[in-house]
């Protein structure tokens, strides 16, 4: 493979960056309404089958939780639609056209999917406004990192994210200094910056404040419909606070889904998770 220094002595500038970019996947198709899609998801490791012919379908704009007890195949699921973890079968869409198990993380982040881990990783040496401005999307080679100017509708995109995730008075905050539940709704604005189109969202709430906690519930109810949003939790009366649909996911595969009180009412759930 050439090296970047072989690609300057043939090329100029622009052409150098044109060879770099990644590769754009195609648009987003949503004519049927469903932005997720998972069929007959199958993963194994050494032996341990941590998914099991998994089917998933997530609406566009819609807020799903998915609730499970550990070792369930959450977080396996969750690097299958990101491009960490590749499935031994099975299929994974994002819309009608973009078949997710043929890009790698980057074009998957690109096309408009932003992953929450649970731990909170903002740029905590710089302002909060500085961590939203370093994730805003585009070009994001040297040259144009160096030289880059904020235009006006960029600052409205910060300005309006800061009053959305409740940190429009501390704009110029270190992130550091922030509480953690602050940093959580942070790095949702940082995935916002990136007009991803779903969101996967792991535990938000733990190590939260109960007000803290209802500020991210509010947080995310109001993302559903601009976005879909996929939560992961264990704190139950959070759930209760934002479900719309939940599905439970046991031993790698969907076991029920519901409304809340539907799943709470599932004999087979009761037995595996909410009961223990």
């Amino acid at each position: 493979m050439p090296t970047r220094e072989t690609i300057h002595s043939v090329f100029n500038r622009d052409e150098v960056f044109e060879f770099l970019k990644p590769e754009i996947p195609p648009s987003l198709d949503l004519s049927h309404g469903v932005i997720l899609y998972l069929e007959g998801i199958n993963v194994s490791f050494d032996g341990f089958k941590a998914i099991n012919d998994l089917n998933l379908y997530i609406d566009d704009g819609e807020l799903r939780c998915i609730i499970g007890p550990n070792g369930a195949g959450k977080t396996t699921m969750m690097d299958i639609i990101t491009g960490k973890t590749q499935p031994d079968s099975g299929s994974a869409w994002f819309g009608q056209k973009i078949n997710l198990l043929k890009l790698d993380e980057p074009a998957i982040a690109h096309a408009g999917i932003g992953r929450k881990f649970q731990k909170p990783t903002v740029f905590e040496n710089h302002t909060v406004h500085d961590n939203l401005e370093l994730a805003m999307a585009g070009n994001k080679n040297i040259y144009t990192t160096l030289t880059a100017k904020l235009h006006s509708e960029d600052q409205d995109r910060i300005a309006d994210t800061l009053n959305l995730i409740g940190l429009r008075d501390q704009p110029y905050a270190s992130a550091g200094s922030l509480s953690h539940g602050q940093k959580q709704w942070l790095e949702i604005g940082m995935l916002l910056m990136q007009n991803p189109k779903l969101l996967l969202i792991d535990e938000p709430v733990a190590g939260m404040t109960h007000q803290e906690m209802d500020r991210t519930a509010e947080l995310l109810t109001n993302l559903a419909g601009e976005h879909s949003v996929v939560v992961v939790e264990h704190d139950m009366d959070f759930i209760r606070s934002i479900a719309r649909k939940v599905s439970v996911l046991h031993q790698g595969s969907i076991l029920a889904e519901g409304t809340m009180d539907e799943v709470q009412n599932n004999q087979k759930v009761i037995e595996v998770y909410l009961g223990e």
